[in-house]
Order: structure tokens, then sequence, then C-alpha cells
């Protein structure tokens, strides 16, 4: 193998995230029936959240609580009732991607695995009990804990601190994401592949070690590297 670490992203990398179906399911345990216009709406709030997010503009806490400031008003709940169901909700309908499951099989024991994520923990630690994999990822590194976000080269940085003093040419970052995941472990120093689902163009400036288009790809890929 040539790469003594791969660093995967969680959301779209490792698990599917149906945001709209985790709200659906949420919102249903409220007595509300969450529509696809509500989640268009959702969304104009939202996205340009996690944007500031990613600039450290915000914190966790407080893109958790806008996002949902004008559903708790109508509930009359708080804005952390909301955001912890919707993680519960999520965790629910948790499910890998396609690949996932094999291709952890096939490097386990072949190159150490960890995850860098921007998502909750809340989620994050229940979804790898869910899936089985509580063992598997190595640090676990989540943005919320750590107070910085990728792409900031800091959260790179403090992975390392966690995976015995590697060279950084030796880690490979693998990421839905080609800003945070992508640009972020460029900057970092790390080689990268973009799983590149959608087949979008890639963006300016962004150059990425791989890009696949599925994780069985990526996994015909690293064994062949190996």
């Amino acid at each position: 193998m040539k790469y003594q670490w791969i660093l995967f992203d969680a959301d779209e990398t490792l698990f599917h995230f149906d945001a709209f179906k985790g709200l659906q399911l949420m919102f249903s345990r409220f007595d509300v029936d969450f529509s696809r216009d509500d989640f268009s709406h959702y969304q104009t709030v939202n996205l340009p959240l996690w944007v500031d997010y990613q600039d450290g503009k915000i914190t966790a806490t407080q893109l958790q609580n806008r996002r949902f400031q004008s559903w708790a008003e109508k509930l009359k709940v708080a804005t952390q009732t909301l955001n912890s169901a919707f993680m519960t909700a999520m965790a629910d309908i948790c499910c890998l991607l396609p690949g996932a499951k094999e291709l952890i099989a096939a490097l386990t024991g072949k190159v150490n695995m960890g995850i860098i994520t921007n998502g909750f923990t809340e989620l994050q630690r229940i979804r790898l009990e869910k899936t089985g994999l509580k063992d598997v990822f190595s640090p676990l590194i989540i943005s919320e804990q750590v107070g910085i976000a990728k792409p900031d080269i800091g959260i790179f940085d403090h992975a390392l601190t966690h995976m015995g003093g590697i060279q950084r040419e030796q880690v490979l970052m693998v990421g839905d994401n080609p800003h945070s995941d992508i640009l972020g472990g460029m900057n970092a120093g790390f080689d990268t592949c973009w799983l590149n689902s959608d087949n979008l163009a890639l963006p300016d400036g962004i150059k990425p070690s791989y890009q696949v288009t599925s994780l069985t790809q990526l996994q015909s890929l690293l064994l062949v590297e190996a």
C-alpha cells in the first residue's frame, strides 16, 4: 500500500446523508408534514450557514440553532430540541454508501483508517456504532469537538497529532467535497482523492491526486497502488 493512512470524510463519502428524509422523519414526530417546499426553504437558511461554519465565521452551536430558529418558534420548542431530534432521525435512517462496507473490509489490516468530518458528534458516533464501524476508524476527528472545520489546515494538523508522527506524503484524504476535503487536504500536504459521484467539473485551483466516481473504483485504485 502506497499510503500508511487513509483519512475519510463521513457524509456522502462513507455514509449516505439524505437530509430531506431525515427532516421528514423528525418533523413527523412533531406531527408536522414536512414537504419539499419546506425543505427548499430550510436549505436557503441551512446551506449558507454551512459555508459560514467552514469559513470559521460561526460555531457549530450557532449553526445548529440558527437553521431551526423559525421552526422552533412555530412549534414552541428549543432550537436544540429540534437539532437533537434531527440527529436522532438521521441516525435512524443511516446507511453506508454502496461499496463502503467492501472497501473497509478490503483495507482493514493493510492501512490505518481515520475520519475527519465537519458533521456533528451526536450523529457521527451513533452511526459508527449502528454500522459496526466504531472500532475501525481512529482517529475520529469531529470539527465540533476540535473547534476548527475543514478546509482549515488546523483540523488536519490536529489529526496528525493522533497519527504517530506520520509524514504528510504518506496520507491520503478521501472526500466528496472539493473545497473542504480536497482543497483542505491539499493545503495540509496530503494526497487527495475526490469522490466525484456526479461527474462534476473540477473547480478552479483544486487538483486532487485522484478522482473516482464510486467507492468500488476507489477500492480498485488503492489495491492496484498496493
